[in-house]
């Protein structure tokens, strides 16, 4: 008889994409002459930067010959790619990482989710509400959340994050040993100051705490003096777990690359309360679990820090940000409150209404596909997502059919 992880049948029924596509994939057959605009799912629209397919092209070349074939690189990254991260994404910002701090990786999606097989199952986990499902939903099945009651889990610290708070949220009120923050936030596309953010820093510090701290939408900060690494906050280096991703700043959803840093001077402790390097314990994950990602694929990533890929790339995320302010103007104008669509490409709005109820709405009456809040955590109830990646034809004509829609 084979034993199962019964920590998966504490999972809540639906994971909260695979509900959306079951209710779009039922109105196509209900409708199927209805054109459908998907302002949900954060997936990009628009091809890879020229620089970055070139190198694409130079690379797979490179494949075709013995001379300059590769086989199985480096578990933790080509060094070309990781020390072009090093100088642009943080010494160019005064934050001091060095290259060999940073994990090339698939997609923060699964770092962000691999990361807690580091830790003690019995830990305290401290989550915002509302959240991208997979802090949550990886922290269940590895057996820490505890039961499900009314909606929340008994083991798991939320930390609710809402309209008063600006929707970033409060220090936990109890003793937490990890704490997950994500900004610019994903889905309330809210942002944290420099000195909010040492706020949380200094806590850690104090709590011996540790922060795994999501900025994969750091490219679409408009605001120069807010933070883009939490690097950039004296002492991080000690308490923080950075995860970053090419997905959206550069189109690499379909072509999967991101990265991790791991400062040395990051430290975990034992039950006796001696300390281990995060670091090492990280890397010896990914050199076990992980054979790196492809030659090609991390000669494309390198190229977004070419003089070409960086206009290329802030043109990219400037058109994205074109999208998320007309969308954000719109659902002003109609009445909503929001934010976000500023420091960030999703556009969280106050509905009035049930989320799955107004989702159904826009749905039906419109043919437009949105995020319901509720999905995202109980605090995310009376909210929808609207994203940006898509065309800024498709945004106009979704912003035209949604101020049609009638209560809406």
């Amino acid at each position: 008889m084979i034993r199962i992880n019964e920590n998966y049948l504490k999972l809540k029924p639906t994971y909260l994409f695979s509900e959306i596509s079951k209710r779009v994939n039922a109105f196509r057959e209900s409708s199927p002459d209805t054109e459908i605009i998907r302002l949900g799912i954060g997936d990009v629209t628009k091809a890879l930067p020229q620089a970055c397919l070139d190198a694409f092209h130079r690379a797979v070349d490179e494949m075709s010959q013995d001379s300059t074939f590769k086989g199985y690189g480096p578990e933790q990254g080509y060094a070309f790619l990781r020390e072009k991260i090093a100088e642009a994404d943080y010494r160019s910002r005064g934050a001091e990482v060095s290259a060999d701090e940073i994990f090339i990786s698939d997609g923060a999606k699964c770092d962000t989710a691999n990361i807690q097989e580091l830790f003690a199952p019995d830990i305290r986990v401290a989550i915002p509400d509302p959240v991208y499902p997979v802090y949550l939903d990886t922290n269940v099945m590895s057996g820490r959340a505890g039961d499900l009651t009314d909606g929340r889990y008994d083991n798991i610290v939320y930390l609710d994050c809402t309209s008063d708070n600006g929707f970033v949220p409060s220090l936990p009120r109890e003793k937490v040993d990890v704490i997950y923050l994500c900004f610019p936030n994903n889905p309330t596309g809210a942002a944290i100051t420099r000195e909010h953010l040492k706020v949380w820093v200094d806590y850690a510090r104090e709590h011996k705490a540790l922060i795994l701290y999501d900025a994969a939408y750091e490219a679409f900060i408009r605001d120069p003096s807010l933070p883009r690494s939490i690097y950039e906050v004296e002492g991080a280096r000690e308490i923080a777990i950075e995860f970053r991703s090419f997905s959206k700043t550069a189109g690499f959803t379909g072509t999967r690359c991101a990265f991790t840093v791991v400062p040395k001077s990051c430290m975990g402790y034992d039950a006796s309360g001696d300390r281990h390097s995060l670091h090492a314990f990280w890397n010896r994950r990914q050199s076990t679990m992980f054979n790196g990602v492809s030659y090609p694929v991390q000669r494309a990533a390198e190229a977004v820090y070419s003089e070409e890929g960086r206009l290329q790339v802030r043109a990219l995320t400037d058109y994205y940000m074109g999208n998320a302010s007309l969308i954000r103007e719109k659902i002003k104008s109609l009445g909503y409150p929001c934010t976000g669509g500023e420091n960030s490409p999703y556009i969280w709005v106050r509905t009035g209404m049930d989320s799955w109820g107004f989702f159904d709405l826009l749905l039906s009456k419109a043919g437009v596909v949105c995020t319901p809040g509720a999905g995202f955590g109980r605090c995310g109830e009376g909210y929808i997502r609207i994203s940006a990646f898509n065309s800024r034809e498709n945004a106009e004509r979704a912003m035209e059919r949604i101020a049609r829609v009638p209560n809406a």
